[in-house]
């Protein structure tokens, strides 16, 4: 099993009700178990002010899949849940970024790990330094860029992802 994090976010909608259907779909794949999930975070849009709010959110996963493969069932749920790519930071029903896979580095067109613009982007690092407090996560650490960038317009809510057991 490898240690794999996916990153959750939703702007359109029931924002909670998605981002907990993901989960749903996600500890429905064979080769994938959740391990933990991190708070819910609304946060302010990114290069596109005009949007709503975003829900985000991350959970940590075990995959007995490639990395490749993670992606492919991420971006499957996403069609599933009715996700159209219009355009880049267009609003979404559902967002299924995968940011790291155990370590594992590598850049192509289809799938770049650790994600590119994870330290670039505080919604994404909020979560996951629930699920490494230590600022620092296989193959990356992010605890400094986290702290440099600070945490204006993310806010943690009450609500929560709920992960099934199947």
């Amino acid at each position: 099993m490898s240690e794999a994090v996916i990153a959750l976010g939703s702007n359109l909608g029931n924002r909670i009700e998605n981002l907990n259907a993901a989960v749903r779909a996600i500890a429905k794949l064979p080769d994938v178990k959740i391990i933990k999930a991190s708070s819910v975070y609304e946060t302010e849009p990114v290069d596109c002010e005009e949007d709503d709010m975003y829900l985000n959110a991350a959970i940590l996963v075990d995959a007995n899949i490639s990395p490749a493969m993670l992606l492919g069932e991420c971006l499957g749920i996403e069609a599933a849940m009715g996700r159209v790519r219009t355009k880049k930071n267009a609003p979404r029903i559902i967002d299924l970024d995968l940011i790291l896979y155990d370590g594992f580095k590598t850049e192509s067109f289809e799938l770049t790990l650790p994600h590119p613009r994870v330290l670039e982007r505080a919604f994404v690092m909020a979560p996951l330094l629930e699920l490494y407090p230590s600022g620092r996560a296989p193959g990356m650490f992010f605890g400094p860029h986290l702290r440099d960038i600070g945490t204006d317009g993310i806010r943690k809510t009450e609500k929560e992802i709920i992960i099934p057991i199947y």
